[in-house]
């Protein structure tokens, strides 16, 4: 799973599919988002209710997620969207996006849905003292798939 740069990392070895831009403005974000689940077929998601709109921060200046046309749409085909930019009421619009990505894309996985990446933080949203536990769901979600 690789977050933020992790996520960059992953992009820029083949690991995922797509590539990650400067921001459309030009500028560093930081300022919390809210995240809508593309996709409930991942480990990240599973077990995350498909209706949630998650509250989560980002802290970026290359967070714009592009694929080209072909590889978009195999991304659709293929249902490896994780989590797409919405309003806080789970609507996906130009208006949500921060950043300028790609269809509001904020995280994708591979086609054997065993590499993540997300440009969003939840690691900074799992915490009672942070006053935000949603991206504790991704981990849980992670943790009750996991084998003991």
């Amino acid at each position: 799973m690789g977050i933020c740069n992790g996520f960059q990392i992953l992009c820029e070895a083949g690991l995922v599919p797509g590539t990650l831009l400067h921001n459309n403005n030009q500028k560093f974000i930081c300022d919390n988002v809210h995240l809508k689940i593309g996709t409930q077929a991942s480990v990240v998601t599973s077990g995350i209710d498909k209706d949630a709109v998650l509250k989560i921060p980002i802290a970026h200046a290359e967070g714009r997620y592009y694929a080209h046309d072909e590889m978009l749409k195999d991304l659709q085909t293929n249902d490896q969207i994780l989590f797409y930019y919405c309003d806080e009421n789970g609507h996906v619009t130009e208006q949500s996006n921060p950043n300028g990505s790609l269809n509001n894309i904020a995280g994708v996985c591979n086609k054997g849905r065993n590499v993540f990446g997300m440009m969003p933080h939840p690691e900074r949203a799992a915490d009672p003292e942070l006053k935000n536990e949603d991206g504790r769901l991704l981990f849980d979600s992670i943790l009750d798939l996991t084998p003991a």
